[in-house]
């Protein structure tokens, strides 16, 4: 397939995060920076976060909630996430009885961290750059390097 010139949306997202989280593509690159930097934990927990405010069951609410706290929250978790004692401590007073909102203050603190560290350093990261040079139409996993 033919090598386009760099899109405009994949362009948008060195301005904004929210645009490279939006876009699936975007995603799986930015995915696939944080492996290389052993902290994809913060984007798979941004996203856990997402599919569970959408949640409306309330037993699907607390599976979800004990699965994301189990897996990103608790001390020693297997993708345990940097957030501070005081976030750590009152998500750990709620979980009992969970709400859609319950992660939102550690989403915030993970989502600032990404927006201020792991992003700016994306997009100078030979990955980016290796995708916006070498985009194609309707391939863009042939160039992540992990998947």
């Amino acid at each position: 397939m033919p090598v386009k010139s760099p899109t405009t949306e994949t362009l948008a997202w060195s301005e904004n995060m929210d645009s490279l989280l939006a876009n699936q593509a975007g995603l799986d690159a930015f995915r696939t920076f944080l492996k290389s930097e052993f902290s994809e934990e913060n984007v798979e927990f941004w996203l856990a976060c997402e599919d569970f405010k959408k949640t409306e069951c309330r037993e699907k609410i607390a599976t979800k909630a004990k699965m994301i706290y189990s897996e990103f929250i608790v001390a020693d978790a297997p993708k345990e996430i940097n957030i501070d004692f005081s976030t750590r401590d009152l998500i750990s007073r709620n979980i009992a009885e969970p709400t859609p909102k319950c992660f939102d203050e550690a989403q915030k603190l993970i989502y600032s961290l990404m927006a201020k560290d792991s992003f700016p350093r994306f997009l100078k990261s030979e990955i980016y750059k290796k995708f916006i040079n070498t985009q194609q139409v309707g391939s863009h996993k042939r160039w992540l390097p992990f998947l």
